[in-house]
């Protein structure tokens, strides 16, 4: 098979969370452990580091890899889902793998696949780890696909394990309560691995507490590590027109020899302030365990996290006429930072082009969102993508309104048209739907 032949035979042969949802969730790491036996156990012969949580994951594992790279380390990096193309999952140094590594990985493993029958994110993680393996990456970065206890990336025994934080997502796998989701994700916690938590939660933190005494675990949490004394969003140099800008915060330690940092970050979006807090104690448990980072390498590699990486959809500008701006934010957490930042910005009407997905509760996500705005009702183009009139239906009775279209090309279209120089058109409520059109 060539690549795209590859890629079919993945997408249709195998079960795929993204396309078919919770029949995708496989409770039991037995497949990994098998196909990583076959394999040689490649998650044994990298270091690595461990990230879960309901939302900042992402950014998390790729600004901590922009900051490895820098320092002169080969880093592998591996998250989900992919916006574009399947290769975004696994990266040596920012870049893809190629082509060619996934078709040998899967024309070598088809008997296997065969006679275990794992499902899409399995054979993922088993394709990630062989490549880190015969790379020889210094370390790499490795983001929890869902939950934690029995996500399949939690055969690995890394050097630091990181949870960001807790919100409501996929309760109808990881429990309906923060504290049985918290308890999932918890699950990643190694006997002996030091453990960051990324925000203190009053409600949960027992739960990581507990956890990491149970196991023998050194625990902190990186938002009672730092402060940020200010922040501000500012063009950066090299742009005069605002395409480029780049998050600016003053951060300092609360250590009795307090250390302070002048940051300048192009994730732009306001709650990437926590995801970076978490970062810095990240840092500094790598350092103590011999790996070698200076300021001066965190400065600059988060001055350009997506040239580094290529991560993109978070709090991303695609236009400036009208200001056009996409974000994956798609759970209540993670809504409620979007509209903040939408709230941060001077515009005149907003234009939001929506789409999300058939098998979440949507009720809380619809309550948040402005009723002053003019909504472009879409359907993700994938299975599981929610009808948009339903969603337009079920919109309606939080006091949304706008009009159904075929696509979510066909949205962004309308609104761009639509919207005067001075409006604001943002499209998310699913990362399904900012895939579209980064």
């Amino acid at each position: 098979m060539n690549y795209q032949q590859t890629i079919q035979y993945l997408y249709t042969q195998l079960p795929m969370f993204t396309r078919d949802g919770v029949s995708a969730f496989k409770k039991d790491l037995t497949n990994t452990l098998e196909l990583c036996k076959r394999l040689g156990n490649p998650q044994y012969q990298f270091k690595s580091v461990h990230i879960a949580g309901t939302n900042g994951k992402g950014s998390t594992s790729h600004m901590l890899a922009a900051i490895l790279q820098t320092a002169g380390y080969k880093t592998g990096l591996y998250t989900s889902p992919h916006l574009k193309d399947f290769r975004e999952r696994i990266r040596v140094n920012g870049q893809m793998i190629s082509e060619q590594t996934v078709v040998d990985f899967v024309a070598g493993c088809r008997d296997d696949f065969d006679e275990i029958n794992p499902s899409f994110f399995e054979m993922t993680v088993a394709l990630a780890f062989d490549v880190f393996a015969k790379e020889k990456v210094d370390i790499a970065i490795i983001e929890v696909g869902l939950g934690g206890r029995l996500d399949s990336t939690n055969v690995i025994t890394p050097l630091l394990s990181v949870i960001t934080n807790i919100g409501w997502d996929h309760m109808n796998m990881l429990g309906n309560t923060l504290q049985l989701i918290a308890s999932e994700k918890a699950g990643i916690i190694k006997p002996g691995i030091h453990v960051i938590i990324g925000e203190l939660q009053p409600e949960i933190a027992q739960i990581f507490t507990d956890k990491a005494k149970q196991e023998g675990s050194r625990i902190e949490f990186a938002s009672e590590d730092w402060t940020t004394e200010e922040k501000s969003v500012a063009k950066s140099q090299k742009s005069n027109i605002g395409v480029d800008e780049l998050l600016t915060a003053h951060i300092k330690s609360k250590d009795s020899l307090p250390k302070t940092y002048d940051i300048k970050l192009d994730l732009t979006g306001s709650y990437q302030l926590k995801n970076v807090l978490t970062v810095l104690s990240a840092v500094n448990v790598l350092r103590a365990q011999g790996f070698v980072i200076t300021d001066d390498h965190i400065v600059t590699a988060l001055q350009q996290v997506k040239t580094l990486t290529g991560l993109h959809g978070r709090w991303e500008i695609l236009n400036i006429q009208p200001l056009t701006i996409c974000d994956t934010g798609h759970n209540p957490d993670g809504i409620q930072e979007v509209v903040k930042n939408i709230a941060a910005v001077n515009y005149h009407h907003l234009h939001f082009v929506i789409g999300m997905v058939n098998d979440k509760d949507i009720t809380k996500v619809l309550a948040m969102l402005p009723t002053d705005a003019t909504y472009y009702f879409c359907k993700p183009d994938i299975p599981r993508g929610l009808d948009a009139e339903t969603l337009k239906q079920q919109a309606r009775d939080f006091g949304l309104h706008g009009a159904v279209y075929s696509s979510v090309t066909a949205a962004l279209q309308s609104a761009r048209e639509r919207a005067k120089d001075n409006d604001l058109v943002f499209v998310g409520g699913s990362t399904f739907v900012v895939a579209e059109v980064v």
